[in-house]
């Protein structure tokens, strides 16, 4: 397996050297991340489901795609990147907001990221990784909320803390773009 680092942050986002990324998970080293959410045209988000043999966090509801960019890599070039590596398709995507969060993700290990959020719209069928996914489907957000209400720990971590950023912009805005 290929050892994959992160880039490390301060507050701004500002690059501050890399770290591998086991490292500073079990560490809980601010590191710059991503969340991509796709909507199809009938405004459900696509969720995947992360693979059984996920090292943290497996077999849990997320959004459509979340990781790491590249030390130089931009953060919406390392969103489509992994949006083809992860779900098998791309999409125009844009930048909605960023924020920052530090929860235990369990094992020990310490999600702390500054997170780019990202939307997307695409009524594309998704050709996902068995690696990284094992189910997908859409969901209206309204059921998403209720759902992870009702059913929290079928969820990750920062999807949850995300979700309620994401829910407040999609309520503010008449377009997803």
């Amino acid at each position: 397996m290929q050892v994959e680092y992160v880039v490390l942050v301060n507050q701004e986002d500002r690059p501050l050297g890399t770290l591998e990324k086991m490292e500073a998970h079990e560490r809980g080293v601010l590191h710059r991340a991503f969340s991509v959410f796709v909507f199809n045209k009938s405004g459900e988000l696509m969720l995947q489901k992360r693979a059984e043999d996920k090292y943290h966090s497996p077999g849990l509801w997320t959004n459509t795609v979340c990781s790491h960019p590249r030390l130089n890599e931009a953060v919406m070039q390392a969103a489509h990147r992994r949006l083809l590596e992860e779900m098998g398709f791309d999409c125009e995507l844009k930048k909605v907001f960023s924020f920052i969060y530090k929860a235990d993700v369990g094992d020990g290990l310490t999600e702390h990221e500054f997170d780019h959020v990202f939307f997307g719209t695409s009524d594309d069928l998704p050709n996902p990784n068995p690696e990284e996914v094992g189910e997908w489907k859409y969901m209206p957000l309204d059921e998403v909320i209720a759902d992870v209400s009702k059913h929290p720990e079928e969820y990750t971590v920062w999807f949850k803390i995300a979700l309620k950023q994401v829910t407040k912009h999609v309520e503010s805005q008449d377009e997803m773009f």
